[in-house]
């Protein structure tokens, strides 16, 4: 009889090795289906949290991604974590250029006029 909670525990802990390790090989798998997908123009980010567009795949390892305008650097394809909307920066760039053509218009336009007659007969009332 003592040995029934033992093979119960063991049993347990196997199905839950099981299902841990099948969570995992799933991940592996999506991870390497992203890696081979990869195509010139996507926009990427490592492993790192470097942001950069994807230039180059010819290689079955490598892959060049420009991070900045003429700069091209290799990194290995495992060092890719996801691809992210390549019109996250493009965005963010019209909203701030749309802020400061509204900031100018507003420093160009005159102060609005004074109106002093409610003022006058708001003390006339009193």
């Amino acid at each position: 009889m003592d040995l029934l909670p033992l093979l119960l525990m063991f049993g347990l802990l196997g199905l839950m090795m099981y299902f841990m390790s099948r969570r995992q090989r799933r991940a592996q798998e999506q991870q390497r289906q992203l890696q081979d997908s990869l195509a010139v123009g996507d926009r990427v980010m490592t492993t790192s949290g470097l942001y950069g567009t994807v230039v180059d795949v010819s290689s079955d390892t490598t892959i060049g991604i420009e991070i900045a305008p003429g700069l091209e650097t290799e990194w290995l394809r495992a060092a890719v974590r996801e691809k992210v909307n390549p019109d996250v920066e493009d965005v963010e760039d019209e909203l701030v250029d749309e802020v400061d053509e509204e900031e100018e218009l507003v420093d160009n336009e005159p102060p609005p006029a004074k109106d002093d007659s409610a003022d006058v007969e708001d003390v006339k009332q009193k």
